[in-house]
């Protein structure tokens, strides 16, 4: 495991010599709130729910990174302080409200503060990231870039029965490969640009990272009840890890075959 970044606990690479094309992100995998940045006025029981970093994605990234032998690109910072998979230029990169929750600490930031913020935790993890992507790109690895993050049973109230949720970028090749195999090997409800689309402005690093070099990817969204403990996630692992193979397999198996035809 190496910390990366400034002295701020931006970004963890693990498994960085993994084998395997996959290069797995978790970009919400902590709800830590560094002493520079305070708990922006945030009880504890606000910074250790959904709102504040993706439960059980950091558990299931890590397993599947060792299923996979994939290397694992993992932030070290709760969402709330900057959302990784948000441009600098949106207010929901640093939100004053994030579902039913005001974030006090958010409010009214001024240029400097988002700049600082820019500065200090988007810059070091992306440029960690593009860094991994560069080497295996040089080793002749073409990189599949998978993220991983979890959603919540509920929202506003409504109840959400798909499990697995799969969503990608401009290009749906890799994202339909694994909906089918999902669908084909689990017992999960599975499906496609649910229960968030390219649309609701969710794929910025796979927009950032994949789409520019033509990489195949998707964004993985697991409900996180289904990820809650120890057991239930290497349970999951055993379900996802063979379905992305698969998936891969049979994708570059049909490129394979339309470039012979």
């Amino acid at each position: 495991m190496a910390a990366t970044g400034n002295a701020l606990p931006v970004v963890t690479i693990e498994n960085g010599n993994g084998k395997s094309p996959f290069l797995i992100v978790c970009e919400h995998a902590s709800n830590h709130f560094p002493a520079a940045f305070g708990t922006l006025g945030l009880s504890e029981n606000v910074r250790s729910a959904h709102v504040a970093w993706d439960p059980g994605a950091l558990a299931l990234a890590r397993g599947l990174s060792a299923a996979l032998d994939a290397p694992l690109v993992a932030a070290g910072i709760s969402r709330l302080i900057y959302d990784l998979n948000r441009p600098p230029h949106t207010p929901s990169a640093m939100a004053a409200r994030s579902e039913v929750f005001d974030i006090p600490g958010n409010t009214g930031l001024d240029d400097e503060e988002r700049r600082r913020r820019t500065e200090q935790i988007y810059l070091p993890f992306h440029d960690a990231l593009r860094a991994q992507i560069a080497c295996r790109l040089a080793a002749g690895v073409v990189p599949v870039m998978v993220t991983v993050h979890s959603f919540t049973p509920v929202y506003f109230g409504a109840r959400r029965d798909v499990e697995f949720g799969i969503i990608h970028d401009t290009d749906p090749a890799f994202a339909r490969a694994v909906l089918a195999e999902a669908l084909a090997r689990t017992r999960l409800v599975s499906r496609l640009n649910e229960p968030y689309s390219a649309a609701d402005g969710v794929t910025h690093t796979l927009m950032l990272h994949a789409t520019p070099f033509g990489l195949a990817h998707a964004m993985l969204e697991i409900r996180n009840d289904l990820i809650a403990d120890d057991a239930a996630v290497a349970a999951m692992t055993g379900q996802i890890a063979p379905v992305l193979s698969a998936a891969l397999s049979a994708l570059s198996a049909d490129v394979g075959e339309r470039a012979a035809g």
